[in-house]
């Protein structure tokens, strides 16, 4: 038995190593929880801004209470588990474009004439840009850049790869204001009240650093995926229905281009005129009870935010629609309603990928192990003696190691912001800057953890063109984005040190010192 048959005798089906993971939760939770395991750090309270202690205990699941959380949370849990409604929505859309041949037909002429890495480029840098969306660009980037490629006669998989290291190495670095970051930006003044009541943080308070920072990250994440990724990859054969002539396109895809794209922009319009206040029966898509703009649009209570992943699947299927009827490749309902669950055919297995990983997710998270080694890395924090560059060093590091166990940023900030926006204005480093500190360090795991939830995404997209029999494992979609954390965990910290001692301004009129 040569070593290649072993190795695939031995590896674990992603599904089965994520329920092994859920055992061996189950099990540690039991452990820690017995040996009463807990950590202990400050929150500050919001009417008064003083502290309070903070105490994190491990919620065991190896009890009855536990098992019995575990059958009566999982089904709950996995409807409302938002990567399976989001995917499978947007899934929708895009087997409209697909089955069409709007998407052939257009990444066709926007590739034709370009070169390999700059495809590449453009695609990571819009995967970064499009963080402004939330955790749709997930859904919505991997199954695309996947296509793209494919249409290219390239392998599918480095469009996935190279897409979710945007979407992650780039989780923290926004040129334009997210509500993430007005989130975070309230739980920074809060923190920063504490020493200074009357300190005041803007929204543009990033914007230099982040332009610089997403050029830097785009540039070399494109770099490792053509100079390093394609090569650890196994040969794709382009399937037989799309190794042909060269693409054609003639009258009817060119009515049909111009049909989706009108068709596109007035829905675009009635769109847009929604999110815009103050004119006549406008802004109905926005929450008007926010103070921010970007609050209103993304707050839980705007019609937009609930809404956007309808909004979106429903413009795509608008697109696939107009150019299908120009093209008449959609020539009656038949072909449409089959177009509409083109891209949903085979999805069962992902769907249970899906199903398993909601409920590691769910598990964990109820362990509260996360919260305690993130309390624990807080009183860390807090109680060094720290100051200047060892001080940013360590928070990165704190951030970096936090977002394996607990990669939403608003729960980890609101753990870490209460004692380190202090200890930094202490040290004469201001709130913007720390905050940026802790956006950067996130960036360089968030790729590299399962717990994330939109990991489950991209490890089944890996799956669904892996054309060998040997599955594509969590551990080897981990080691695909290795390259990309590793590059971008020296290149960011380097930029903090840089920054830091040249003191340029990381925004307007926002330095790195008090």
């Amino acid at each position: 038995m040569n070593v290649n048959k072993l190795k695939e005798k031995i590896t674990l089906h992603p599904i089965m190593t994520i329920i092994m993971m859920i055992a061996l939760t189950i099990i540690v939770s039991g452990i820690l929880s017995a040996l009463g395991i807990q950590a202990t750090s400050r929150r500050i309270s919001t009417s008064s801004l003083e502290y309070n202690t903070y105490i994190a205990e491990v919620n065991s699941l190896f009890s009855f209470s536990g098992l019995k959380y575990i059958f009566t949370s999982t089904i709950s849990n996995f409807m409302a588990f938002a990567p399976l409604s989001s995917f499978m929505i947007i899934l929708i859309g895009i087997g409209v474009m697909e089955k069409s041949g709007f998407l052939k037909v257009a990444f066709t002429l926007l590739t034709k004439n370009a070169k390999k890495v700059n495809v590449t480029f453009v695609l990571v840098l819009i995967s970064i840009l499009l963080g402004m969306i939330g955790d749709l660009s997930f859904v919505l980037l991997l199954p695309i850049s996947a296509i793209l490629f494919e249409v290219g006669k390239r392998n599918p998989t480095i469009g996935i790869i190279a897409s979710f290291a945007g979407l992650t190495c780039g989780y923290g670095i926004n040129v334009i204001f997210t509500s993430i970051d007005s989130s975070l930006l309230s739980l920074t003044a809060l923190a920063s009240h504490v020493l200074d009541s009357d300190y005041v943080l803007k929204a543009t308070s990033f914007v230099l650093i982040m332009f610089v920072v997403v050029l830097a990250i785009t540039f070399l994440i494109t770099q490792i995926t053509e100079k390093h990724i394609i090569y650890k990859l196994d040969r794709y054969e382009i399937p037989e229905s799309e190794v042909e002539d060269e693409l054609v396109v003639g009258k009817k895809q060119k009515k049909g281009l111009a049909l989706a794209f009108l068709a596109f922009i007035f829905y675009f319009l009635i769109f847009l005129y929604n999110i815009i206040p103050g004119l006549p029966f406008s802004g109905k898509f926005l929450d008007n009870s926010q103070i921010f703009y970007i609050d209103k649009l993304f707050s839980y209570n705007s019609f937009f935010s609930s809404g956007f992943v309808f909004i979106v699947t429903m413009g795509m299927i608008i697109i696939g629609f107009f150019y299908g009827i120009g093209a008449k490749t959609i020539k009656n309902h038949r072909e449409l309603c089959n177009a509409l669950g083109h891209s949903l055919d085979g999805i069962g297995k992902v769907i249970v990928l899906i199903f398993f990983a909601s409920i590691l997710i769910n598990v964990f998270k109820y362990t509260n192990i996360g919260t305690v080694i993130v309390t624990a890395l807080a009183s860390l924090t807090s109680n060094t003696a720290f100051t200047a560059i060892p001080l940013i060093i360590l928070l990165f590091l704190v951030s970096a190691i936090s977002t394996i166990f607990v990669p939403s940023s608003i729960t980890r900030w609101s753990i870490l912001s209460a004692v380190t926006v202090p200890v930094f204005m202490n040290a004469g480093i201001s709130p913007e800057f720390t905050q940026v500190i802790f956006r950067f360090g996130e960036c360089t795991t968030l790729g590299l953890t399962p717990l994330f939830a939109y990991f489950v995404i991209y490890l089944a997209l890996l799956d669904k063109y892996n054309q060998k029999e040997q599955p594509i494992n969590i551990t080897k979609a981990i080691k695909y984005q290795i390259p990309f954390a590793i590059t971008t965990f020296v290149v960011l910290l380097t930029i903090l040190i840089v920054w830091y001692i040249v003191g340029l301004p990381i925004g307007i009129g926002v330095f790195p010192t008090l």
